[in-house]
């Protein structure tokens, strides 16, 4: 289990390397849409630094696709669903690959799906259920969601099946748009899946990205989020649960460019069994433009058995002091003993008391997902995976 230290807690070690030598500023990150500019990562650079390389199905390492990943749209009223080549003019828009895979995904995927939300209008929920291409093979994607100005719209993305699967997913929220997004990443046992999430938002525009995490063996999500103009405001949120042997990896990059914008970001992760690995990292950019910004990020881990590892890195770099506000926060360790021991006096057994605990810490992020069967659904989830280890 990875304990975070005081001065990291407070981000005066935020930018220094695992060995030593100093991380250059985020805005200095490279991106390409070439996959040949980024060389072959070996597991030694810092963005990789966390991320068992072995077990990534060579997506790092120019695997070609031998299967495709099923994609199904069950679309609300008014919203459109297309799909588009590479060259369509759509598409990239939202941002640019920052890893070899997700430039890899790029130049693999043969259709990209489209979903636009109409403007001036609040829409159902849309769901798209994204299938693995099948154990033991290899698929590439992309997806790209457009919140037309105005919109106010709710889009879940449900990943499951097999198999290793990378992708690009853009979010395009324009002008005084509301776009809500829940992903759930519940994969078969087997499944490796990298993929890079881009938002772009617009002029007061807000953004609500929820992820889930619960099954699959490598998961890594890096969800980033740029403005494009004033009065953007985006809340990032996080679920996951690790099972012994689970690797799942989340690293969020807020790049605040524009001026009086908001950002929120709050990861909870739950761990249990032999060899379950979480690991978070989390980017805050305010640029000497973004003034105004308002910006607080929080990840927060429980630790239920041994032999499970949490490792958590708040960063924050500021390029001009007019600001509203910036900070981070990040925990990670066991049940509450004063909790357990204020529950078990009143009476309730010890077993119970610990599934309470685990219940309320994930409370904040489930009663904010939008959708109700999505809710309960994760709600049951989570009940399962503490029935598993006997909490």
């Amino acid at each position: 289990m990875a304990v975070t230290t005081d001065q990291e807690q407070h981000g005066l070690t935020a930018h220094s390397h695992g060995a030593g030598a100093p991380v250059s500023s985020r805005a200095d990150h490279f991106t390409s849409f070439d996959v040949n500019a980024f060389e072959v990562p070996g597991g030694r650079e810092e963005i990789w630094r966390f991320t068992p390389m072995k077990r990534l199905a060579n997506l790092h390492n120019g695997a070609e696709a031998t299967g495709t990943a099923n994609v199904e749209v069950n679309a609300a009223g008014g919203v459109t669903v297309e799909t588009a080549a590479r060259g369509d003019e759509r598409l990239g828009v939202a941002g640019t690959p920052g890893d070899r895979v997700a430039a890899q995904a790029w130049s693999s995927f043969t259709e990209a799906t489209v979903v636009t939300l109409p403007g001036d209008a609040k829409s159902e929920p849309t769901t798209i259920t994204v299938t693995g291409p099948g154990e033991g093979k290899v698929a590439y994607g992309h997806l790209h969601v457009h919140a037309k100005p105005f919109a106010e719209a709710v889009v879940v993305i449900d990943h499951r099946g097999s198999g290793a699967y990378a992708d690009n997913i853009e979010f395009v929220v324009g002008d005084g748009a509301h776009l809500t997004v829940v992903a759930v990443q519940d994969w078969a046992d087997d499944a490796v899946h990298v993929s890079s999430h881009h938002a772009k938002l617009g002029r007061d525009a807000s953004f609500k990205h929820t992820v889930i995490t619960l099954g699959g063996d490598v998961v890594r999500l890096t969800p980033v989020v740029t403005y494009t103009g004033r009065g953007g405001d985006a809340e990032l949120l996080g679920l996951y649960f690790a099972d012994a042997g689970q690797h799942l990896e989340h690293r969020t990059f807020i790049d605040h460019s524009a001026s009086n914008c908001r950002s929120n970001v709050v990861y909870k992760g739950a761990l249990q069994g032999e060899g379950a690995h979480t690991v978070w990292i989390g980017d805050v950019l305010i640029r000497a433009a973004a003034e105004g910004t308002e910006t607080f990020e929080l990840n927060r881990n429980l630790v239920l058995t041994d032999g499970a590892r949490a490792d958590s890195v708040p960063n924050l770099e500021i390029e001009t002091g007019e600001i509203e506000g910036a900070g981070h926060a990040s925990a990670t360790g066991r049940f509450d003993d004063e909790q357990l021991f204020y529950l078990q006096a009143r009476g309730i057994p010890e077993e119970q008391a610990r599934r309470l605990v685990v219940r309320g810490f994930f409370h904040e992020i489930l009663l904010k997902i939008a959708v109700p069967e999505v809710r309960e659904r994760l709600e049951a989830a989570i009940e399962a995976e503490l029935e598993a280890v006997g909490a």
